[in-house]
């Protein structure tokens, strides 16, 4: 009984190392890094739009984001 309950605790351990291996790749995968690119206000997105070369800034949902749309500001961070 004993050998079972020490094996279910190592498992258990193991399974939140891995569970939270997992949040940490994907708390900085690119598709949720979309999030950081979104501003309350078209100032603060225009001024990353001429940090990363765009010329003007877009909505998206009732945020502001930097460059023409999605595709442009991809392809200048592409270029950072």
């Amino acid at each position: 009984m004993r050998r079972l309950l020490n094996a279910m605790n190592k498992t258990e351990t193991l399974m939140s190392v891995a569970i939270a291996l997992v949040a940490v790749f994907v708390g900085s995968s690119p598709a949720l890094a979309h999030g950081k690119g979104l501003y309350s206000t078209e100032a603060e997105a225009q001024a990353r739009a001429d940090e990363i070369g765009c010329i003007t800034v877009h909505q998206n949902n009732g945020k502001w984001m930097p460059c023409a749309d999605e595709r442009e500001l991809h392809q200048q961070l592409r270029k950072q």
